[in-house]
């Protein structure tokens, strides 16, 4: 029996059909072996009565702040503190060399006894005047002068009082003392030097700040003044001027907001040159752990209002916004443009680009397969705040 041997023709075209066949088996196989749709947590986003705050930054002023000045001249003779430490109201500070006012004391004492002794005998003149008046020896001239004398020697001694009293006084502001509780700085002049002293060019001695309390001061612009302003006239939220509004600070190495204070002052007119207005709010400081001029970040108690919160995590960025990644119509991944606000409850606060309906891809957003335009396959989730202590 011959054996049929294909040309190389045929062969050509039995090699097509066989591909065309393979090619028309394989499309349905890929069609049924395609991946599904990705599965994700959505949820709605939070709606709650959140706290508003604003944040500010400024820097802790002291409370009160002197420069100690010699009231007297002289040379210093000691000094009674330790450089930058804790002072209170009337402690010594400096000593000046005080053997002149003290001489100045005494002559004052013995001017007044002079004084004394002549007022004393003027009276005795007078009285001895008035008892020769009822047999007419003496005339009223000399009654008459000798009133006057007697006045005259009780001016004198007033006048010696008065200059008693200076010289006393002298004498005490020999001794420099703390007008005020705080931490004082070093001391600028050292011992054995001549200082001046009085109400002018008075040599500085060295300086004390009060820091319990202490004040931390900042600028708002002129669009939160008039938000501020309306709230108040609208008795949402009370004035600053008024009332201590609560408020919170933070130094640049902490995280958390623990330190509390309130409002205590507000300027009486908004800067023309940088268009703000200053604001002030007051801190205990028991422990001194806050230093006068050291900067801080503040939280200015704005007032309640209703939001939306979700979780920061599901916060994305394109190159120009925040973005959140929701669930629309046949489960397509849809991103929505949001403006966001502050952390509250370890939420992220969303003050507008979100509807209280919107269903917010909360879990999945890992895989590379969810994306804007993408099919995915939601489950249910629930958006809870952070448990706090």
């Amino acid at each position: 029996m011959p054996v049929f041997r294909p040309t190389a023709s045929a062969r050509s075209i039995l090699s097509l059909v066989l591909g065309l066949t393979a090619c028309a088996t394989a499309v349905p196989a890929l069609a049924q072996g395609a991946p599904p749709a990705p599965p994700v947590q959505v949820s709605a986003p939070l709606a709650k009565r959140v706290t508003n705050w604003d944040e500010f930054t400024g820097r802790f002023e002291a409370s009160e702040q002197v420069e100690v000045r010699a009231r007297v001249s002289g040379f210093l003779d000691s000094v009674h503190f330790r450089d930058g430490q804790i002072v209170k109201t009337g402690d010594l500070l400096f000593t000046i060399d005080p053997r002149p006012y003290q001489l100045a004391v005494d002559a004052a004492r013995a001017e007044v006894v002079r004084a004394k002794a002549q007022v004393d005998l003027t009276q005795n003149e007078v009285e001895r005047a008035e008892a020769l008046t009822q047999n007419r020896t003496i005339t009223a001239r000399d009654i008459d002068q000798r009133r006057a004398n007697l006045n005259s020697a009780l001016g004198q001694q007033q006048g010696a009082q008065a200059n008693l009293k200076t010289a006393e006084l002298n004498l005490e502001w020999s001794q420099v003392r703390a007008p005020l509780a705080g931490r004082i700085s070093n001391r600028r002049v050292d011992p054995g030097n001549l200082i001046a002293g009085g109400q002018t060019g008075a040599t500085l001695l060295t300086t004390i700040v009060a820091s319990d309390p202490i004040y931390f001061s900042f600028d708002a612009s002129e669009a939160d003044y008039l938000r501020y302003s309306r709230l108040a006239a609208e008795k949402v939220r009370a004035s600053s001027r008024d009332n201590g509004t609560p408020t919170l600070v933070r130094l640049a190495d902490e995280r958390e907001w623990r330190r509390e204070g309130q409002m205590n002052f507000v300027d009486n007119a908004l800067n023309a040159r940088s268009g703000t207005i200053r604001g002030r709010a007051v801190f205990a400081n028991a422990d001194q752990f806050l230093t006068p001029g050291t900067f801080g970040r503040l939280r200015l108690y704005a007032g309640e209002v209703d939001a939306l919160l979700v979780p920061d995590s599901v916060i994305v960025s394109d190159q120009a916004n925040k973005l959140v990644l929701t669930v629309g119509p046949e489960n397509k991944v849809v991103p929505k443009p949001v403006v966001l606000g502050q952390i509250s409850e370890g939420l992220r606060v969303v003050t507008s680009g979100l509807a209280a309906g919107d269903r917010v891809i909360i879990g999945g957003l890992a895989n590379p397969m969810v994306r804007p335009g993408a099919t995915v396959t939601p489950q249910p989730g629930e958006i809870k705040p952070a448990a706090t202590n």
